[in-house]
């Protein structure tokens, strides 16, 4: 079922709760004006028979019951109080009776049967409706039954006409509360629209424009500072987009002009089979160096997209180690540089992704060998420490400088040292390394000074050995010379 928009919810809610509001406002009101009037009439009736009481005091002591029915009929008989009056002694004698009264007859308990506060009763007498109250008094030093009544009418007409007001004035209000609802939905939901407005203005060519956040600190303000913080994010990831494929373009061109370059140039006259072996050389160098940046390149992309894969199982380092040294034993030889592991006897587990681990290594290791001078050494080191085994790769090579370290894993980044137009690389390497070590959970961290070569690290959760553990791909065993 599909959900009505918030403006007509916030009208029916606005519309409801006026609505109730009116509805109850009306019923309390009637309940208490009845209330008032019932209590009034009832003071009234009280107060009637307490004048019945001042009456039978102020009588002669030895007054008969006919002296004092004489004596009642003088004072009420043309007082319009008398129309409904009737009183009795202990021993069941009328003392004085109305002629209403007498016509209607209602019961009169004895004095000792009355409640104290008094009995209420009503009775319909031709176009009257009359309420009594049959009350006790004592007077004289005896108990009387005193009952006299008032009519209603004037009550009772009161009340309709009140009624009546209600009927017509409650559907007024609530006709006023659905206006006023539907005006204090779009009230409220003002600066929502304004923020909608200004947010249907921002696109990819002006996302550096901001929403305005409101002064008061309120639901509008958190949505406005939210919205705000969501476009820098947004803002940030197009930038990255744009640096990254500008970047990627640029990588990819100069490879592609030098191919192009060497093909022309062997193309502007016949050669000896020499220097088209010489040429096919460095093109197959540049290829390599092409695929690789495509890879990284993929890598990132794939990354990026939550396509790249990370896998997560118990992981044997000791064979891992022993796959990545054998892998770069041949090409640390050709740099001149001194390659040693070292690791502890037994088997080591920790927790991770084989591939994604030996990735990172040889990304750190092709570092080391780059930038490290002939003659120098290069080391693979696994360290158990406490509950958890540190991978690092230590080099002796030219170091980086501290304004560097901090962005040297930023894609791209390259330091370039003094003299050089270009520092070697894509930059893309250790960006795509520490994006492994961020999926194992793990920081990768560095540790360098200029001249004095670097150490990169990461930690992994050391598991017990357990049977089953995956281990890195294939591999033929390192020299023993290698292990150190």
């Amino acid at each position: 079922m599909r959900s009505l928009p918030i403006r007509i919810r916030l009208t029916l809610w606005y519309f409801a709760m006026f609505a109730s509001a009116a509805a109850l406002l009306s019923l309390a009101s009637f309940w208490m004006l009845e209330h008032s009037l019932n209590a009034t009439e009832y003071h009234e009736l009280q107060e009637r028979a307490e004048d019945v009481r001042e009456v039978l005091d102020h009588a002669a002591p030895n007054s008969s019951i006919l002296q004092l029915g004489d004596e009642f009929a003088a004072i009420y008989d043309f007082k319009d109080d008398g129309k409904y009056l009737q009183v009795r002694d202990e021993q069941g004698n009328w003392i004085f009776r109305s002629k209403r009264m007498i016509a209607q007859n209602p019961t009169l308990d004895a004095p000792g049967s009355l409640p104290k506060d008094g009995q209420i009763a009503e009775f319909h007498q031709g176009t009257r409706f009359v309420r009594i109250l049959s009350y006790p008094i004592a007077a004289r030093g005896k108990l009387y039954s005193v009952q006299t009544g008032v009519a209603l009418n004037k009550s009772m007409l009161l009340l309709a006409s009140f009624r009546n007001n209600l009927l017509w004035l409650t559907p007024l209000v609530i006709l006023l509360a659905a206006v006023g609802g539907h005006l204090m939905s779009r009230k409220a939901l003002q600066p929502v629209a304004a923020l909608a407005a200004e947010a249907r203005r921002i696109n990819e060519r002006n996302l550096d424009t901001r929403l305005p956040v409101p002064r008061a600190k309120d639901e509008i303000s958190d949505l406005s500072l939210t919205l705000n913080q969501m476009l820098e994010r947004i803002d940030n990831a197009f930038a990255s987009v744009r640096a990254f494929t500008g970047n990627a373009s640029h990588e990819l061109r100069t490879p592609i002009s030098l191919l192009r370059t060497e093909i022309e140039v062997a193309l502007l006259r016949p050669r000896a089979a020499g220097e088209y072996r010489d040429i096919l050389g460095r093109l197959h160098e540049e290829t390599v160096r092409m695929t690789g940046l495509v890879d990284n390149l993929l890598s990132l992309a794939r990354a990026d997209g939550g396509a790249e894969a990370i896998v997560i199982v118990p992981v044997k380092v000791n064979a891992l180690l022993l796959e990545v040294a054998e892998r770069w034993e041949m090409t640390m030889q050709k740099a001149l540089l001194d390659f040693h592991i070292e690791m502890p006897a037994g088997d080591l587990v920790v927790l991770g992704d084989a591939h994604g681990l030996l990735r990172l290594l040889s990304i750190l290791l092709e570092n080391a060998s780059k930038f490290t001078p002939p003659g120098g050494a290069v080391t693979l080191r696994a360290v158990v420490l406490e509950s958890s085994v540190v991978l690092s790769v230590e080099d002796t090579g030219i170091g980086i400088a501290p304004e560097h370290q901090a962005r040297i894993f930023d894609r791209f980044y390259r330091v370039v040292r003094a003299g050089d137009t270009l520092a070697a690389g894509s930059g893309l390497g250790l960006a795509l390394a520490r994006w492994i070590a961020v999926r194992h959970g793990a920081t990768l961290c560095v540790e360098s000074k200029p001249g004095c070569g670097s150490c990169f690290s990461l930690s992994l959760k050391q598991l017990i050995p357990a049977a089953g553990c995956a281990s890195a791909p294939a591999a033929s065993r390192v020299p023993a010379g290698l292990v150190q």
